[in-house]
């Protein structure tokens, strides 16, 4: 679009990481999307002042929620009604708890440090059920499926359609992931979750306490998860936290913000944090 002459919206601008290579390579993908874009969709807050501290024109930045949360609010009514496939369909609703983990700054050694720790897991808890859909990436299996083996009570199952995942995650009581995505759909379930990253560009949800970020470290992340299984009060706040990355508008204020800029229109000050054009986080 851009060698086209066309101008550029980019939806989700402004997620940052102070480290160009983490992620990788989305990291420096968005940092040179926004720098060509005449319209800057932010999720949230943090992101618009992200984008301001870049020097980016404060005129151009609107904060609208993230489109993601709009696709799961509307997705999870009907996961929760919908049955779990049959690997995990015997599974217990409130005794699961779901994994994810891929990420390409984790391949090798931590990756196989995330294993060890879900294997640690599954043998300290044996009333719970831990479910690993795995990535189909080679490097993910040859680093995790060797180690996760042998176990009733922990499953590596193909990955699932976004359905069937929705479900599985609505009857989940922890989740565990390295996923940008999940970190934003999860807490509009109210289920905590375990970061396993050293970092991300998604503050919003540990300030919030609806995300804890626990690194990739086999102790630290059996520490944690062992805190949340064994803690009902520490569950319980986490739950409760709010979703901060959206309301289900995302796409609504988009459209209302698009259409006045197309026609001419503009948006003035006084309308720039009304609900149509502006999302206020939890």
């Amino acid at each position: 679009g851009y060698y086209e002459g066309y101008k550029i919206g980019h939806v989700e601008a402004g997620l940052r990481t102070p480290n160009l290579y983490i992620p990788f390579p989305e990291e420096a993908n968005r940092r040179l999307i926004d720098t060509l874009c005449s319209v800057l969709l932010a999720p949230t807050e943090n992101a618009r002042m992200a984008l301001l501290n870049e020097g980016k024109d404060p005129e151009k930045i609107f904060v609208t929620g993230n489109t993601v949360v709009d696709a799961f609010l509307y997705t999870v009514e009907k996961a929760r009604t919908h049955e779990l496939p049959a690997p995990i369909a015997d599974i217990e609703t409130g005794k699961i708890v779901t994994i994810t983990a891929h990420r390409r700054e984790s391949w090798g050694e931590d990756l196989s440090k995330i294993a060890k720790a879900l294997s640690e897991l599954a043998d300290k808890f044996p009333h719970f059920t831990f479910v690993f859909p795995v990535h189909l990436n080679p490097v993910v299996r040859e680093s995790m499926l060797p180690i996760l083996g042998g176990k009733e009570n922990l499953r590596t199952i193909e990955p699932l359609g976004y359905l069937d995942f929705v479900a599985l995650m609505s009857r989940s009581y922890l989740i565990m992931t390295d996923s940008g995505g999940i970190q934003e759909e999860a807490p509009s379930l109210g289920i905590p979750v375990l970061v396993m990253r050293d970092v991300t560009e998604r503050e919003e949800g540990i300030s919030a306490g609806c995300l804890k970020l626990v690194g990739t470290s086999t102790e630290n992340i059996v520490r944690e998860a062992s805190m949340l299984i064994e803690n009902r009060e520490l569950h319980d706040r986490m739950s409760k936290a709010g979703n901060p990355y959206g309301d289900g508008k995302a796409a609504w204020r988009i459209a209302n913000i698009l259409e006045r800029l197309l026609s001419g229109e503009g948006i003035s000050d006084n309308e720039r944090e009304d609900d149509r054009f502006y999302f206020k986080s939890c």
